[in-house]
């Protein structure tokens, strides 16, 4: 079996933050700089629970408070502009492998553009809420063992995975040979992140373990004999990401500040291409 990297080997301290939606507490985040990564730590043994709020709204379909609504206006408005991609690489069978599927609404979508719809899903709620639209979502990637698929999607899900090595070997295992994988994480060295610091509510600790920038997803797949292919900018991320930092900062429901910082960040990464978050295309070598 191929030896593992130790991500937490020679970390350096970078910030620390709080947790912002379950349990108020603190957690270190450290910089490892061969990767050019951070490393939430510790890791809680007791993982699952800081998930279990109804504030972490990508398990629920919640529309009660003002994120909630932004948040799901945001998601049905990029619903159509992820299935435009996946619609844009041309595979005829036109099967797909959602990891992290919370809801289904992705799936939904897909299925509507007559894609054959396949998906995981940790939590047992999110499942059932899936399960409502007829989606059957499995619990992790060793249901699926035998199967290949022409596109693998991870919407901001490779940030809450433990063994993230390991989990790549997986995906790969599972990508047909001229397959895409399609990995979207957010992006520390954005202007939004720089600027709200501690308070960046794309830290999401504990249940973001990692943090990475362009360099590191380029290392972590290269170290798999897989390739990035294209990045491409997810500009509704940062006004949504800001607007919950100034919250987070403040104290304080601060809807234009936000907007305007999240503005900056992305007129700002029109130069640098370090927007709030980040799409990866990979594919095998």
């Amino acid at each position: 079996m191929k030896k593992q990297p130790d991500f937490y080997a020679n970390l350096e301290s970078f910030l620390q933050c709080k947790d912002y939606t379950v349990s108020e507490q603190l957690f270190d985040v450290k910089r490892n700089h061969t990767y050019d990564m951070l490393v939430t730590f510790p890791v809680p043994k007791n993982l699952e629970d800081y998930y279990k709020s109804e504030k972490y709204i990508s398990h629920t379909d919640s529309k009660k408070g003002f994120f909630d609504k932004i948040y799901q206006f945001v998601k049905n408005y990029t619903l159509q502009k992820k299935v435009d991609l996946i619609n844009s690489f041309g595979f005829e069978n036109k099967s797909i492998l959602d990891v992290g599927a919370g809801t289904g609404d992705f799936l939904k979508v897909c299925l509507q553009n007559n894609w054959t719809v396949f998906g995981t899903e940790p939590n047992q709620k999110a499942r059932e809420i899936a399960k409502q639209k007829q989606l059957f979502l499995k619990n992790d990637l060793q249901e699926f063992s035998n199967k290949k698929f022409d596109v693998i999607t991870l919407w901001h899900v490779l940030e809450h995975v433990e063994n993230v090595s390991e989990f790549i070997s997986q995906l790969k295992n599972l990508l047909s040979e001229n397959g895409k994988l399609i990995v979207a994480v957010p992006n520390f060295k954005s202007d939004d992140a720089k600027h709200y610091k501690e308070f960046w509510a794309a830290y999401d600790v504990p249940r973001h373990l990692w943090h990475f920038s362009q360099k590191s997803i380029h290392l972590l797949f290269e170290n798999e004999n897989m390739s990035v292919q294209k990045i491409l900018p997810m500009k509704f991320d940062s006004f949504y990401v800001s607007m919950l930092s100034e919250k987070y900062k403040t104290g304080k429901l601060n809807f234009l500040i936000g907007f305007w910082r999240g503005f900056v960040s992305n007129w700002k990464a029109r130069k640098t291409s370090e927007y709030s978050s980040l799409i990866y295309i990979i594919k095998k070598d």
